[in-house]
């Protein structure tokens, strides 16, 4: 009894050893790659990558970055996070002709660990307006009645105004950020108000940034010993011999990225407007509006998340309603042309976010006009060709018909005409086997004429 007693405290002792030695030795570096536009699922992904790393034997958590840049809430929300991890946070631009390009340069100021692979590039983090407020206008010169004097006696903006207001903030920004990671801030300054860049050698002769690596065992071993401050408190980092460790999105933020991608958002929502068309057009197809429904749900969740241009999509509803109209009131293209113009117009400005990433690609705005002006000019050219064709049934149809009478009568009697029997009157005595004219319909009755008295 004695003998299992003192086995089972040996084994419990070497067990809280190996837990207090894997808390103390975290011995793995988790990977994340961001090879696109910052957006909503790359938000979620860093998130996810960071609450893994935080309950899980993670030394360093390494984001692998290529970007142009992206959205402004987006990259504060991931910076937030950085700030707020208890795990170390390197951003590593890589590989080599990978760039950090405006939102990516905050992003590298506020990691604790700066890196850059040969060949990349950081700045460019200017920020762009959205949504279609104007462009700034020329300063006005000082004096009494100018434009800009009038405004601010009004308490009206300029576009002047508002484009300081965003600069300003955003360097105010970016300058916390470098003062909290002690790097160089007037650089940090000048890529956002003149959009300054810097290649990865310039950037570690500024202080931009702490490493150049070659690649993530070069990184480790570099920062093998560095001091980083988390959350107020210094750490060296132990780096050597750390297993890396890659860890890809799931499925929710893979779906979430192809949703919130700008070409994908752009095509549901024109699947969405066809789908219902149609459904609304012809009811009891089904397919069409279960389709619309799905596309429509899907756009308005991606685009409440992405900086849509309010004027852009304004001009493509505009367009397709021009488009739509011409097919029942036709105006000799003039309204379908104007459609396919604003539509043109529309997808181009749908997201104006210039150096952002976040824009509909030029191919897919034109293979999709193209196939929506085909399907424009192929319905009204149906239209046309049916308008034109001669009637073949109904009412239209049986007037000017040659039938042929078949039973001898007075006044009335009956004919065969289309392949069916009709009740007829006529003024003129008919004879079985007559060949007669329907000159009128009196109900269901045919107004005759014997065919000779056409002649």
């Amino acid at each position: 009894m004695k003998y299992i007693i003192k086995c089972s405290l040996i084994l419990l002792s070497l067990g809280w050893v190996c837990v207090i030695y894997s808390q103390d030795n975290p011995r793995k570096a988790v990977v994340l790659q961001i090879n696109d536009a910052i957006g909503p699922a790359t938000a979620e992904y860093v998130e996810q990558g960071l609450n893994a790393a935080r309950n899980g034997q993670v030394a360093v958590l390494i984001v692998q970055l290529d970007t142009p840049g992206g959205l402004d809430t987006a990259m504060r929300d991931i910076i937030r996070n950085v700030i707020a991890s208890p795990v170390p946070v390197i951003m590593y631009v890589s590989p080599s002709g990978a760039r950090a390009a405006s939102a990516g340069t905050y992003m590298l100021y506020a990691s604790h660990i700066a890196a850059m692979s040969p060949g990349t590039n950081l700045g460019a983090a200017t920020p762009v307006r959205i949504g279609g407020l104007p462009e700034p206008a020329p300063a006005a010169p000082d004096g009494p009645g100018t434009e800009s004097e009038n405004d601010t006696d009004k308490g009206v903006p300029t576009a002047d105004a508002m484009t300081n207001k965003m600069v300003n903030d955003a360097v105010a920004y970016i300058r916390s950020l470098a003062e909290m990671r002690g790097r160089n801030p007037d650089w940090a300054e000048l890529a956002v108000r003149e959009a300054h860049s810097l290649s990865a050698e310039q950037a570690l002769e500024q202080d931009v940034i702490d490493v150049i690596a070659a690649d993530l065992p070069d990184l480790l071993r570099q920062i093998d010993g560095m001091t980083v401050t988390i959350n107020g408190s210094e750490q060296v980092l132990q780096t050597t011999d750390l297993a890396i460790e890659y860890m890809t999105p799931d499925w929710r933020n893979r779906l979430l990225s192809v949703i919130t991608n700008p070409n994908v958002a752009y095509i549901l929502m024109l699947l969405a407007v066809y789908g219902l068309f149609f459904e609304l057009a012809n009811p009891g197809y089904v397919l069409p509006g279960v389709i619309g429904a799905i596309s429509l749900l899907l756009a308005l969740y991606a685009l409440q998340l992405l900086p849509v241009n309010y004027a852009g999509l304004g001009l493509i509803c505009l367009g397709i309603a021009f488009m739509v109209v011409e097919l029942f009131m036709p105006s000799f293209g003039a309204l379908g042309i104007g459609g396919i113009i604003a539509f043109v117009f529309g997808s181009v400005i749908l997201f104006d976010t210039e150096g952002g990433g976040m824009a509909v690609s030029i191919p897919v705005i034109v293979a999709v006009s193209v196939i929506s002006a085909g399907f424009f000019f192929i319905a009204v050219r149906s239209s046309v060709t049916a308008f034109r064709r001669p009637v073949v049934s109904g009412r239209e149809d049986m007037l000017g018909s040659i039938g042929e009478v078949m039973e001898d009568f007075e006044n009335s009697g009956r004919i065969f005409v289309h392949g069916e029997s009709w009740q007829a009157e006529s003024v003129t005595a008919m004879r079985r086997g007559d060949k007669a004219m329907v000159t009128g319909i009196k109900g269901l009755i045919l107004q005759i004429v014997p065919v000779e008295e056409m002649h």
